[in-house]
């Protein structure tokens, strides 16, 4: 059975280094699920105000069905302060008039480091998603919501804190659910790539080193706060800490070995 893709439009194509382009759900989600952050841009109103982007935690999930995973459907959580801009505008908007957002995450696996500067570039996953935004106002919705995006900060946290939330922080905290319209990926990895004119020249080739450094996130030790009485770290944190981070390491070792899409 092939793999459930976002069909390509003019909206989603990748056109530079088109053979970058990923667009199976699954690749395009799990960039969105790695990322700690995701940058929402939207317009604001008037045409002369400027574009708005912010950095915003967002998660995946479909509160229909919950037992979906990164290779089905789904849906974008974001939340914010109640009373916020990018709330406000979401809360004006209409079915006629829907707000649209595009929504973007990147992870940077390594520094490419090549012969001259116009092919120094960058081992990286980025994913894009354009759709369209709804306040969500049924309770449950918005409670699943609430601890989908709990969790993706540390698988389990939600039902590790007081839970559920009280009816004041129920009402101060608002939930944006993002359709996801159109979508797409793009993936560098692999070797750097020099052009054939410097890779003949022995001076430069001697001269100057070539090759990837490894980017990743690394997790540090936790360290506890001031009115902090539990004496151990529990094991959902430090199991986190360690196989989070050595995922990061070990995907970020590999991309440089992984074949390459282009030849830059």
């Amino acid at each position: 059975m092939s793999e459930l893709s976002y069909p390509k439009s003019k909206v989603n194509r990748v056109n530079r280094l088109g053979e970058r382009g990923k667009y199976e759900c699954k690749a395009v989600h799990e960039i969105i699920m790695a990322s700690p952050v995701v940058h929402v841009s939207f317009h604001p109103g008037s045409l002369e105000d400027y574009p708005v982007i912010l950095p915003m935690i967002g998660k995946l999930g479909s509160f229909e069905n919950p037992s979906a995973d990164l290779s089905e459907p789904l849906d974008l959580y974001l939340h914010g302060y109640v009373s916020s801009r990018i709330m406000n505008i979401a809360r004006g908007s209409s079915d006629e008039q829907p707000m649209k957002v595009c929504v973007c995450a990147t992870k940077v696996d390594g520094l490419v480091l090549t012969l001259t500067p116009n092919s120094h570039s960058m081992n990286y996953r980025s994913s894009v998603i354009f759709g369209t935004v709804e306040l969500v106002t049924n309770l449950d919705e918005k409670l699943y919501a609430m601890k989908l995006i709990t969790n993706g900060v540390i698988p389990g946290r939600y039902d590790d804190t007081r839970v559920p939330p009280d009816s004041a922080e129920m009402q101060s905290t608002q939930i944006l659910r993002v359709t996801i319209d159109h979508a797409s990926a793009k993936v560098r990895t692999g070797q750097p790539s020099d052009y054939e004119k410097d890779m003949k020249r022995d001076d430069l080739r001697e001269k100057c080193w070539t090759g990837v450094v490894p980017v990743y996130q690394a997790f540090g030790e936790p360290q506890e706060a001031s009115y902090n009485r539990v004496k151990e770290v529990p094991e959902y944190i430090s199991n986190y800490v360690k196989e989070a981070g050595d995922a990061e390491r070990e995907y970020a070792v590999a991309a440089i070995q992984m074949a390459p899409s282009d030849k830059s």
